[in-house]
């Protein structure tokens, strides 16, 4: 896992010292401090390490975001044993229905993806993830999911119920409030 660097370390140490007006330290000692900016390293590090991880995949897979997205989508829909439509692929990726068009002609031109009749409307096609895309995602997001489900399953229930607590808390902080709430887009799973 790439380290964080001394720099780095060291800019979010300033910030947090710089934005003294904005950090509540009321009641935290010195290491209460020092622990919290523990934390925030330790995050920002395994984001750094998330995000290499997910681009490392799109490259293997050789696609983007928006690809990988629907291959998701499919995925489970195939394991789950539903049709997926181009305009499920649309809703759940949140693009348009000619972004949709080219985004499954570009998944087939790969090999990712096969167009179907669909079973009960003569008017559209599902689509359908291929074996060799199913197996590739398995072997490398699958992986590295089950790797982290491991290190999850390491933790004793009361650490697996603080950690669920501290995740969820900082996702509730992290909704959009002020100026970025007026930028904000609804396409953020919780």
């Amino acid at each position: 896992m790439p380290a964080e660097s001394h720099e780095t370390s060291e800019m979010l140490d300033r910030y947090f010292a710089d934005a003294s007006d904005l950090v509540d330290r009321t009641g935290l000692t010195r290491r209460d401090v020092e622990q919290s900016l523990e934390v925030m390293r330790a995050m920002r590090n395994w984001r750094t390490a998330e995000e290499a991880l997910a681009n490392a995949s799109k490259r293997y897979m050789k696609l983007n975001e928006t690809d990988m997205r629907a291959i998701r989508l499919l995925i489970r829909a195939r394991e789950q044993g539903e049709v997926v439509t181009p305009k499920d692929i649309a809703r759940a990726v949140g693009i348009s229905s000619a972004s949709t068009t080219k985004l499954v002609d570009r998944l087939v031109a790969g090999g990712h993806v096969v167009r179907r009749p669909h079973p009960t409307d003569r008017r559209t096609v599902c689509i359908e993830v291929t074996e060799s895309t199913r197996v590739a995602a398995r072997e490398s997001v699958g992986r590295q999911h089950a790797r982290r489900f491991a290190v999850a399953a390491q933790l004793e229930p009361a650490e697996r119920e603080t950690v669920i607590r501290f995740l969820s808390r900082l996702a509730e902080a992290d909704v959009p409030v002020g100026p970025l709430s007026e930028v904000a887009t609804d396409d953020v799973e919780l």
